[in-house]
């Protein structure tokens, strides 16, 4: 019977029933039940749920220990807690109940109650009723919205001669509230696993773009440096050079003249110059130390590219995104699949910035023993004036680093990044050597 039944059988039927004292008891019942169902759904903690569900039922049917089976993802039914009588925590090992009443109930989704359970064992064949003494069973599925998640199952060694029908049913009607409640918690618990894991994805994003980016800068300064160091070094030789040969013409034409002059302007140089080379072995380190390594292994980049769709697709900035995914079937290769997702993560916030329900398609396919990957959007476009220096860390007009990122991240393994002229919209291709 569904708790909103035995309320309403309550009010509209309790002053015309004959029998005044059965009518106080279930009265008393749904007080109970009220107060219990009260407490249960204070809570969205599963843990907490399951415990105060067990522990009314053992305590409203005068059990001497009580069970609570769910669903797994395979459809089995997992232990998940065994109380006594005294609230203790019964182990695992010790959840010796009758199974085939357990499955009995939940196969068909239909109470059971047995008194006197020595005598009634037809139905089990593992006959653990008799092994283990019992004397009461009260086992409900627990069912909400049609759906059978699971099974509470109470029992006692002990004769307890009860009004059946009033503990049936309110055994029944804390079942169905409780399976409420319970898929509730469930739901709670599977959120705050998702947002958890979606969180400590955004967490390693974060960090691997960091030290990507700083890898990246600290190679384009180092490249920067070594440039303008070179420059220098040969300017300041070339003044050396000019400053010795003055020397010499002034010292022939004056003999007894001082040159200190020039015994300056030479040491001067000398500390330029070893000031320039000390920079650039510097700059050098610089370069050297900003390689980031590949940890490239064996994968699907289909899989990479659903995977970075999938935990994306929940956040508040893709939600009105639209993805489509056109993935030929491509070959193992051999890449770093986190700094792919970095790529991918970067080219489609780019997308979602620019148009915030943009429809973004992304296709795969192996093309001249390369993989390509297309990521395309309807959205307003890149300026013509940008195009030229796109993949810049710096020029005029560039407000983040990203595409500069991505190229960083494409030449590391030796492939290309371009934008593919389009009338509207953006699209980016990426080729991937397949070795």
């Amino acid at each position: 019977m569904k708790f909103s039944e035995f309320r309403k059988n309550i009010d509209d039927g309790l002053k015309n029933s004959p029998d005044f004292e059965e009518s106080s008891d279930r009265v008393k019942n749904l007080e109970v039940i009220l107060n219990i169902l009260n407490t249960i759904n204070r809570s969205l903690i599963l843990e907490d749920v399951l415990e105060l569900v067990l522990k009314n039922a053992i305590r409203i049917t005068n059990s001497e220990r009580g069970f609570i089976v769910l669903k797994n993802q395979l459809g089995n039914l997992d232990y998940k807690l065994g109380l006594d009588s005294n609230n203790r925590e019964l182990p695992e090992s010790l959840f010796h109940i009758s199974t085939s009443v357990v499955e009995d109930v939940f196969y068909h989704g239909q109470s059971r109650f047995i008194e006197g359970a020595q005598s009634d064992t037809n139905f089990d064949t593992s006959r653990s009723i008799l092994r283990l003494d019992l004397q009461t069973i009260l086992c409900s599925p627990l069912i909400t919205d049609g759906n059978k998640i699971g099974v509470i199952y109470v029992d006692s060694r002990h004769l307890h001669k009860i009004k059946e029908k009033e503990i049936t049913s309110t055994f029944e009607i804390l079942a169905g509230q409780a399976a409420s409640a319970i898929r509730n918690a469930q739901l709670y618990n599977a959120q705050l696993n998702a947002n958890n894991a979606l969180q400590e994805a955004n967490t390693q994003l974060i960090q691997a773009e960091r030290k990507a980016l700083k890898s990246s800068i600290d190679s384009e300064i180092g490249q920067s440096l070594q440039a303008l160091v070179h420059i220098a070094l040969l300017e300041n030789e070339s003044l050396m050079r000019v400053i010795e040969k003055s020397q010499k013409d002034y010292e022939f034409s004056n003999p007894k003249s001082d040159n200190f002059i020039f015994d300056r302007l030479k040491l001067k140089t000398k500390v330029a110059i070893d000031s320039i080379r000390g920079i650039q072995k510097y700059a050098q380190v610089l370069m050297e130390t900003s390689i980031m390594n590949l940890n490239k292994d064996s994968g699907d980049l289909n899989k990479t590219i659903q995977s970075v769709i999938r935990y994306i697709s929940p956040m508040k900035k893709f939600q009105s995104i639209t993805f489509k995914t056109e993935l030929n079937n491509l070959p193992l290769c051999n890449y770093d699949s986190e700094q792919i997702q970095h790529l991918l993560v970067h080219l489609l916030t780019n997308s979602a910035e620019a148009k915030s329900d943009a429809t973004v398609i992304i296709k795969s396919f192996i093309k001249n023993n390369f993989i390509n990957i297309i990521v395309e959007d309807d959205g307003p476009g890149i300026p013509i004036e940008m195009r030229k220096n796109l993949f810049d860390l710096f020029s005029a007009g560039k407000t983040s680093y990203g595409l500069f990122l991505c190229k960083s991240i494409v030449d590391r393994h030796r492939g290309t990044i371009k934008l593919i002229e389009k009338p509207a919209g953006t699209s980016f291709e990426i080729k991937l050597p397949l070795s």
